[in-house]
């Protein structure tokens, strides 16, 4: 597995409330948005930040993100499906525990989770549109 992470994610409470904040308060600028689920802001060379909808994300994860679950993630992108299944086999080798295997996405790519051993989640993830190019700008 490559060391590099391409998304941060934070699981809101209110989306609304969460774009108020980083774009209206911050300034921060919209890479894109699904109103009510999901806005992604670039944040770094390659890097987005990824403001989720908590009830959404916890869907996804398969678990309710209370309990000592954080409401983040980490995502690494990769370039298939197949690889996301090695990475996910890497990673459990390596003591990881399987959170959701790689499974096909209703967005239309292919992740799957595990956390690392103080409970981190990680999401590893094709996504057939994730592009960064030259200059460190990301399409989604």
């Amino acid at each position: 597995m490559q060391p590099r992470a391409d998304f941060v994610t934070l699981g809101v409470r209110d989306t609304a409330v969460a774009r108020a904040f980083y774009v209206d308060g911050l300034g921060w600028p919209v890479q894109q948005e699904v109103l009510g689920e999901v806005i992604f802001i670039q944040i770094n060379h390659g890097l987005i930040l990824s403001l989720w909808n908590r009830a959404a994300m916890a869907h996804e994860l398969g678990a309710e993100l209370s309990n000592g679950i954080p409401p983040f993630t980490l995502s690494h992108n990769v370039g298939s499906s197949a690889e996301v299944d090695d990475v996910l086999a890497t990673a459990a080798t390596a003591g990881a525990s399987s959170i959701v295997p790689g499974t096909t996405q209703t967005w239309g790519g292919y992740a799957g989770y595990f956390a690392d051993p103080d409970g981190f989640r990680w999401e590893i993830c094709h996504n057939p549109t994730w592009t960064v190019d030259d200059g460190g700008g990301v399409t989604v």
